[in-house]
């Protein structure tokens, strides 16, 4: 079995791209731009003008690689300004499963983060540090914010000590003592994978507030040592086989048309190549072959080749014999930007379109007990408007959201009897559940003037990928600029298109961290 971490040729990182650099084509420009990108916050928003003089392509240029990423769903345009979008995490959730590390050995984290209360994290080498590839944090007031996919110093760094070139102490351990950061202690264990090398390292940190290195080390060295055995074994187990691929289409040839001479077809072929790790192959950590990589693209072997090979220059890609493995400076690609984004921070941009779509008030809201409560919300600007902030609560079984959320919840005869909140509020409790029903059965929910006189509001449930009603989302508008039939004939759909979008996102953002809703 190959080795899980980078050959040594890859510690060096990945080549950089700049317009002078030789054989440099569309999607070497592209993933400059995305780096370009990814130095931001997830949700600052940049010019084109600026990722221009960064990477030092022509404008023209930088214009074709932004809309090529956007029909990609890899970034997003608010007026004039670019940023990147919650899809381009499906690039780094690709190398993160075909490396198969998080997936071994995240319930071991979890448990020694448990246990010791500090946060623990898993690094691999790569650019000459470690790159975090998994962690478990534990809730503090001083929080110690390190991302997947963040790429700390390797000569300042405990794990960095352990995952060097140069061999290790006999000690089999690494301190460090506020060098990667002032007040941040760690100590670090290596894991060895089949090998025989150290395939990673398991760091538990902590604030010097908290511990000094040495009482640190006296807490968690003995309790890493004893997890050793069970880590090193979750990586040298055989890794369960995954369902083949279904041959793809190369979907391509239809955007070309659509757009025209704005999309690169290489670039976006080059990403798909990416992605594609993350379910060709016969199993984690094993890599996928040339065949298996162009059949779940859609692409011709000959184009998936050289898509390999350029992402192979670029350091993005290694090959072992007769199969491709993605390496770790693919999560530089803006996964640990996107990575910290809240549940809020997921869904704004979402409700800011669905209110340009349609001119009206959008909000999300989870159900908290009997009420529901807003956890997102874009307003319109009108001289009549609903006035709710974020934290508000209404009673759940008046509200369209409510019944949205208490449909997809099996709460059995746990409800109260609804009370009258206007003269129009469903009060019979047999009436309401017979509403729920149908809300359950057509998937959204409308509610006339039941909360307060003159408001009225339409819903649509947000689901999780196991397909859990998680949120609610809703357009409200006062009574006197439309109809109930016209909510349903004009609302209702793009209501529909945004929460699949939302739902999207989330599967995203959620396949390698928890992300909590509400």
């Amino acid at each position: 079995m190959p080795s899980l971490g980078p050959p040594p040729s890859a510690v060096n990182g990945p080549a950089p791209i700049t317009a002078a650099s030789p054989g440099t084509g569309p999607l070497a420009r592209g993933l400059a731009v995305l780096r370009a990108l990814a130095e931001h916050d997830a949700t600052a928003r940049v010019r084109p003008a600026d990722l221009a003089r960064t990477t030092g392509l022509a404008r023209s240029v930088v214009d074709r690689v932004l809309a090529t990423l956007e029909h990609l769903g890899h970034v997003r345009f608010e007026g004039r300004d670019v940023g990147l979008a919650v899809g381009l995490m499906e690039l780094g959730n690709a190398y993160l499963t075909a490396s198969g590390v998080p997936d071994a050995l995240g319930p071991h984290i979890e448990r020694l983060a448990a246990e010791l209360d500090e946060p623990v994290s898993v690094g691999v080498a790569d650019a000459g540090g470690v790159r975090v590839v998994a962690r478990c944090g534990r809730p503090r007031t001083v929080s110690l914010a390190v991302r997947i996919g963040d790429l700390l110093p390797g000569d300042r760094c405990a794990a960095g000590a352990l995952l060097a070139a140069a061999p290790q102490g006999p000690a089999g351990w690494a301190v460090d003592d506020q060098g990667a950061e002032p007040g941040l202690v760690a100590v670090a264990v290596p894991v060895h994978g089949p090998d025989g090398h150290p395939a990673c390292a398991v760091t538990v940190t902590s604030h010097a507030g908290r511990h000094s290195a040495d009482s640190l080390r006296e807490t968690a060295l003995p309790r890493l040592r004893a997890a050793l055995p069970a880590l090193e074994a979750a990586l040298a187990a055989p890794p369960g086989t995954r369902p083949r691929a279904a041959p793809a289409e190369d979907p391509s040839p239809a955007a070309k048309r659509e757009l025209g001479s704005a999309y690169l077809q290489s670039l976006a072929r080059g990403l798909a190549v990416l992605r594609a790790f993350g379910v060709a192959g016969e199993a984690p950590r094993r890599g996928a072959t040339l065949a298996e990589l162009a059949a779940a693209t859609g692409l011709a072997r000959a184009t998936a080749r050289r898509a390999l090979l350029t992402l192979t220059a670029l350091g993005h890609v290694t090959a072992e014999g007769s199969r491709f493995r993605p390496l770790p400076s693919v999560l530089a690609l803006g996964h640990a930007p996107l990575g910290e984004l809240t549940f809020t921070d997921l869904v704004r941009p979402h409700l800011r379109e669905l209110v340009r779509r349609v001119g009206e008030s959008a909000s999300m809201a989870v159900l908290d007990g009997d009420d529901i409560r807003y956890v997102a919300r874009v307003p319109t600007v009108r001289i009549m408007s609903v006035d709710i902030t974020i934290g508000t609560r209404f009673p759940a079984h008046a509200t369209s959201m409510g019944r949205v959320l208490l449909a997809g919840t099996d709460r059995g005869g746990a409800r109260p009897a609804p009370r009258a909140l206007t003269p129009y509020t469903v009060t019979s409790p047999a009436e309401l559940t017979a509403l729920l029903a149908e809300v359950a059965r057509e998937g959204y929910a409308l509610v006339d003037q039941e909360l307060e006189e003159g408001l009225r509001s339409i819903a649509v449930p947000v689901r999780d990928g196991l397909g859990n009603v998680v949120a609610a989302l809703n357009v409200a508008t006062h009574a006197s600029r439309g109809t109930v039939d016209g909510l349903r004939r004009d609302v209702l759909p793009a209501l529909r298109d945004t929460a699949a979008r939302i739902e999207a996102d989330l599967r995203t953002a959620s396949t390698h961290r928890a992300l909590p809703i509400g």
